[in-house]
Formats: C-alpha cells, structure tokens, sequence
C-alpha cells in the first residue's frame, strides 16, 4: 500500500513503466474522495514549450528511489486523456481517464467528483 503522507515527497521524481522506460515525471497525485488513497498520478509529458499532464492509475505502483514505477505501459499513459499543466482537472474529465484504463467510473450519489488533488 502506497502511504498518503508521502505523497509531496514523490513530486519531481521520475514515472517509469514496467520496463523502467521513463514516461515523465510526477507532477501531483489525486486521491479517490470516497478513501483518501491515491489512485492516479498526474505526470508531466512532452517537449518543454508543449507540457501537458496525463494521468495513469497508481493500483501495482512502486515507489523507489527517485522514481515511481506504475503497472502500464509508457506508450497507454501517454494516450491518456490530458490537461494543460495549469490546468486542474474538471470533474467532466474524470470519467474519460477511468474509460481510457478501462477501470468503473462510480461519481458521488449527487455527481461529486471521484478525484481529489493532493
């Protein structure tokens, strides 16, 4: 289990796939509203005058050293649904990344928002 109070210790570190091939680096984390748990990760990606965040699933991630090493391939998690980096993530947005890892989208009973940024 990945501990919430490490989680402003990991920003700037690396996000490797399973092979260890670097995907970006971790911009910030979101956690399920309904646990506190983290369940995404926001990873910087692209050239530096084009940045954007993509999120991919913390669920079989292993935080090392200097990296964060997540359970999907570097090539899915850059075809995930993206944000500016200044940009926070609407609540809208939410159900697209869920679909793109084909993981159940459940909002809240009155449609609040499942992802909380930490």
């Amino acid at each position: 289990m990945i501990e919430v109070g490490d989680i402003r210790e990991w920003r700037g570190h690396d996000v490797v796939d399973p092979g260890k091939h670097k995907i970006g680096t971790l911009e910030s984390v979101y956690v399920d509203v309904a646990t506190d748990e983290p369940y995404f990760a926001a990873v910087t990606v692209g050239l530096p005058t084009r940045h954007r965040l993509v999120f991919v699933p913390l669920t079989g991630a292993v935080v090392g050293p200097g990296y964060v090493q997540v359970a999907h391939p570097k090539a899915q998690v850059k075809g995930s649904p993206a944000i500016g980096t200044d940009d926070e993530l609407p609540v809208e947005d939410e159900q697209p990344i869920f679909v793109h890892y084909e993981l159940t989208y459940t909002p809240g009973a009155a449609g609040e928002r499942r992802l909380a940024r930490r």
